[in-house]
């Protein structure tokens, strides 16, 4: 089963480090946010994927196109201009990197890259959230529901911290970022039937509304409840909390063992 992943879009949320690179290539521990997903599939067995590109693309497709150099040890005699592997870390990952469009909308990138799918199930995910889900279970999911589409849903933390006050209005108890008002958001992690492309009309299409939508009044959409960790990155101040919990050995999303 092939991984999908969107990786075309401006980041502007993100201008600090967007102006130069593509959000996906955002590093969290020197590694660019996209290697964790893929690395977050891989450790399931997933190791084919199909990356929508656009704003900045060339620099994902240089980056893979350069990446066993970039992980393995190695030795350089200028005088012969002559390299040598001494060891390296590759990934056994099959990656088919695609132009879809410097202002395509999410569905329509997806809609680009049906070819390169050879009409079978798939999974789809955001280029710029991280989440501990096992897709396994995911997928087994899916497979017991027989809809067209799967997505995970869950929980954002707050974004301020809760007070609880008493009747005499003490503070009783103060809790950090608590899980928001309940509600189930779309946290990306799909599964998907080829039929979900009927639903996709061309490159101005969101997949986040008439295709998403359509398969929810269809009864063709299920949803997949995540309750472990989830974070997005949207912001710099997202982009930092997932560095220091990476750096402080408390990266959750981490379910690989190397």
């Amino acid at each position: 089963m092939k991984v999908v992943i969107l990786a075309g879009g401006f980041g502007t949320r993100l201008s600090e480090e967007t102006d130069i690179k593509p959000k996906p290539m955002i590093q969290i521990g020197e590694k660019p946010i996209l290697w964790h997903i893929m690395k977050t599939y891989s450790h399931y067995g997933f190791n084919e994927f199909v990356i929508c590109l656009g704003y900045k693309g060339y620099m994902v497709k240089e980056y893979f196109a350069n990446y066993f150099l970039h992980q393995s040890d190695i030795s350089l005699d200028l005088t012969e201009n002559k390299l040598d592997i001494l060891d390296s870390k590759i990934e056994p990952w099959k990656i088919t990197m695609v132009n879809t469009g410097l202002k395509t909308m999410t569905g329509g990138r997806i809609k680009r890259v049906e070819k390169y799918l050879e009409n079978d199930t798939f999974m789809l995910t955001y280029g710029d959230g991280l989440a501990n889900i096992n897709i396994n279970e995911l997928i087994k999911f899916h497979k017991n529901h027989k809809k067209s589409a799967t997505l995970t849903s869950v929980q954002p933390l707050g974004r301020f911290g809760a007070l609880e006050i008493d009747d005499n209005n003490n503070v009783s108890n103060f809790t950090e970022k608590p899980i928001g008002d309940g509600s189930w958001i779309n946290g990306g992690f799909f599964v998907l039937e080829p039929e979900i492309f009927d639903y996709i009309e061309g490159d101005e299409t969101y997949w986040e509304r008439d295709p998403l939508e359509n398969l929810a009044k269809n009864g063709q959409l299920a949803a997949y409840k995540h309750r472990g960790f989830w974070k997005p990155m949207d912001t710099l101040r997202d982009k930092t909390e997932l560095e220091n919990l990476w750096n402080s050995g408390k990266a959750e999303w981490r379910v690989w063992d190397e």
